[in-house]
């Protein structure tokens, strides 16, 4: 399954880095807040985007509640989520992806979350260490959880290879507009 998973990981990053840069950032971010709009008010987490990933960073600038970003605490480990405000001191975090220097966890209820690829099932590809996946599970064993990938459109592929521990999506926000899912 790894292998498969591999293979379609390569090809999607060549697609993402094709579309990245193109100027789709300010429509997609467009449609990202107006597919939040009903989880006004709740804390919400984002990412801070690294290599070709697209930017949530204005969305989450203006949003009205909580936001925090994800840290990766260890291998195997579900992420923790840090407290992140525009003018927030950052630090190198693992993979290169800055984090809060204030480790303030917050629990998010909405997720902004990255991705590598992503089909019309809502099942979602990313770089490979389950971060999300075990994040999500563990979320959403405790209360409702939604997350919504954040990709360009030339990052849907027809199907992904899944395995039983992989966390669905519950819409795909890209500059096309919003998918939901579930």
């Amino acid at each position: 399954m790894s292998l498969a998973k591999g293979d379609v990981r390569k090809e999607a990053f060549r697609r993402r880095r094709a579309a990245h840069g193109t100027g789709l950032d300010g429509t997609a971010q467009t449609e990202l807040m107006k597919a939040l709009v009903p989880w006004r008010g709740q804390p919400l987490a984002g990412y801070i985007p690294i290599r070709t990933e697209i930017d949530p960073l204005p969305v989450m600038a203006q949003w009205e509640a909580k936001v925090c970003v994800p840290v990766i605490r260890g291998p195997g480990l579900p992420l923790e989520f840090h407290r992140w405000t525009p003018d927030c001191e950052m630090v190198e975090g693992p993979f290169g992806a800055p984090v809060p220097a204030a480790s303030e966890v917050v629990e998010p209820k909405i997720l902004i979350v990255p991705l590598v690829a992503f089909d019309s099932r809502g099942c979602r590809l990313g770089y490979g260490g389950g971060f999300y996946d075990r994040t999500l599970e563990r979320l959403r064993s405790a209360r409702p959880t939604r997350a919504i990938g954040f990709a360009y459109s030339a990052q849907e592929v027809e199907s992904l290879p899944t395995e039983p521990t992989d966390q669905p999506l519950d819409a795909v926000v890209t500059e096309v507009g919003e998918r939901r899912f579930r």
